[in-house]
């Protein structure tokens, strides 16, 4: 019987020489910890579609920035849930310099200084449509919006976010909250910009999260549609000319070949977003017994590493950092 002289599994022999020629790893310095913040005292609430995951009032925020900051994450990505009577069609609260938002991040600041913090910039949270942007008789306008967001990006920066990341997809944004930046003196804020957001169905949990779902229609005519690849790398290209310092893709597994596509072709750090229905999907096979949720979870983060991707942002990021400490 004859054999290869080239034998691949003398390089899987045993843990030790597993780990010497291992391609990709993971560290806590490789996520970033979405947070979800409500108004109020002494809430902590799970979100019945995300086990395990909270809605936090600031008094309640303390405990979990502390077990994240001991387990090495520091980078943090906040959303605030508005209350009804708070949101409307402009966006005002989302320019409130007192709003939750603001009160958030220089509540992190001086809590935890180390913190990297990065705030969602998108009108739906605020909007009594939840959509992204201002509504006019049935549409999204796209001009009117950017001009709002700039102003809320601001006011992150005043308050002392390190990054504001537009989730929202209008055409121009990034341009536009750079030049508003720079503008105010904030020439040092950074932006995260969802570059690649499609129209998914992985979103629903997150929306439960924040109340945040669309009063009519979707989100179709800004969110890119899921069949198309050139077109993300068109919109990559675009935020990096307007002054993006990372771009992100999102959904997270379903879109391995954009993060792919996006890291081979540009040299600019690349950030993904495991979202919400992706870590429910997981959390729910693993109660039925149907997944090992620990071995699933580091699987799924490796292969965005892999994939190409430098930053990920996951709801299981605590969990990911304990297992990666041990």
């Amino acid at each position: 019987m004859s054999f290869p002289n080239t034998r691949l599994r003398r390089l899987r022999t045993n843990p030790a020489i597993r780990a010497m020629v291992e391609e990709n790893s993971l560290s806590p310095a490789d996520f970033i910890a979405p947070l979800f913040i409500v108004e109020g005292n002494g809430v902590k609430e799970e979100i019945e579609s995300m086990p395990d995951y909270f809605r936090y009032s600031l008094d309640r925020l303390q405990s979990e920035l502390d077990e994240l900051a001991e387990v090495g994450i520091r980078s943090v990505l906040l959303f605030v849930k508005v209350p009804d009577e708070k949101k409307d069609n402009k966006g005002t609260e989302a320019l409130n310099d007192s709003g939750l938002m603001q009160e958030s991040i220089r509540f992190i600041k001086e809590s935890h200084p180390e913190f990297f913090i990065m705030t969602d910039i998108a009108l739906d949270p605020y909007s009594s449509y939840g959509h992204d942007g201002i509504v006019e008789d049935g549409e999204i306008l796209n001009d009117e919006t950017v001009a709002v967001l700039a102003k809320m990006s601001v006011s992150h920066a005043k308050a002392g976010a390190d990054m504001v990341a537009p989730s929202d997809m209008m055409d121009g944004r990034i341009g536009e909250i750079r030049k508003a930046l720079d503008e105010a003196g904030f020439s040092n804020t950074g932006i995260m910009a969802y570059s690649a957001k499609y129209a998914s169905s992985f979103y629903g949990p997150f929306r439960d999260a924040l109340d945040s779902a669309p009063g009519f229609g979707d989100k179709k005519t800004y969110q890119m549609n899921p069949a198309n690849l050139q077109e993300a790398l068109r919109e990559v290209e675009q935020d990096i000319e307007e002054g993006a310092d990372i771009v992100m893709v999102k959904p997270g597994m379903p879109y391995l070949d954009v993060v792919k596509a996006v890291s081979d072709n540009f040299n600019i750090p690349v950030s993904v977003y495991n979202v919400s229905g992706e870590y429910a999907m997981i959390k729910a096979s693993a109660k039925q017994g149907w997944l090992n949720e620990e071995e699933t979870m580091m699987e799924s983060l490796l292969a965005f590493k892999r994939a190409g991707a430098d930053l990920i942002a996951t709801y299981f990021a605590k969990e990911a950092a304990k297992i990666i400490n041990r």
